[in-house]
């Protein structure tokens, strides 16, 4: 397999790659970058409509995919995305734990968070980034030769900003990135994470947004631009670059790094 493709861009020929929350954002712009690519695709979302919709998707574009439901809640349905990976297309090569909330009401406080607010964001950002980490290591050992993982953590785990109980499911992604990485480093698992900073023109900041739409105008898009010092909103396709290259061979001597796109925000 040679390493880079047309312009620069990584190949995954013939590797197979999970994608959790894979139904928009991040993880369908990822789906299509990777399959772009040469990866087969699993595009696992708890919204089933939206998974098949983004292989479909991938499809179109002459790629190869197919759509899982996956609830990252229930250890049971990250365990058979993983083997339907495997029955599917051979093998396991990179597991991409992408699925995540925001803060459920924005400019919320500590004591604004109710235990469900808490059990909901513990549960989807922290304990699926955790089932699908165990179940992908444990495939990969089984296969032999190593693997890569990619979380989706976020500059809210880094340093205080964003919502408390957001901010510290995010954190835990981080230190479970950092501690895995140097756990099964000796077996060639890379693991690293992607942090992004607010992404004004995706559904995970409008959760109530038609699948499909921002639901998010271009004032507000501007001014969470303003926050970061480039000048510029993150997008799902920035974040789906980052992913792909620490999922490379490019990137091969890296592991337990924790990549901001957030425009300078964590440097200041």
């Amino acid at each position: 397999m040679t390493s880079e493709g047309q312009g620069g861009a990584p190949v995954f020929d013939g590797k197979v790659i999970v994608i959790t929350g894979a139904g928009s954002g991040v993880g369908r712009a990822s789906a299509l970058a990777f399959a772009a690519c040469g990866a087969h695709v699993v595009c696992a979302d708890v919204n089933n409509a939206w998974a098949e919709e983004t292989a479909r998707q991938v499809l179109g574009a002459g790629g190869t995919a197919l759509g899982q439901l996956c609830d990252v809640t229930k250890e049971d349905d990250v365990v058979e995305a993983i083997r339907v990976a495997v029955d599917t297309f051979g093998r396991l090569d990179i597991m991409f734990n992408n699925a995540g909330v925001a803060t459920p009401r924005p400019g919320m406080g500590l004591v604004d968070h109710t235990f469900e607010d808490w059990e909901r964001l513990v549960a989807i950002n922290l304990r699926g980034v955790f089932f699908g980490m165990k179940h992908s290591v444990a495939q990969f050992r089984r296969q032999g030769g190593g693997g890569v993982i990619v979380n989706t953590g976020s500059v809210a785990g880094i340093v205080g900003w964003g919502g408390t109980v957001y901010g510290a499911t995010k954190g835990g992604v981080n230190q479970m990135t950092k501690a895995v990485a140097i756990e099964c480093a000796a077996e060639d698992i890379r693991v690293n994470a992607i942090c992004p900073a607010g992404m004004p023109f995706t559904n995970f900041m409008a959760p109530a947004a038609a699948e499909g739409s921002t639901g998010v105008d271009r004032a507000v898009g501007d001014a969470v631009a303003q926050m970061h010092p480039l000048g510029r909103p993150i997008t799902a396709e920035d974040c789906a670059a980052a992913a792909m290259f620490l999922a490379s061979d490019e990137a091969r001597n890296i592991t337990g790094v924790l990549l901001p796109i957030d425009g300078g925000y964590v440097a200041r």
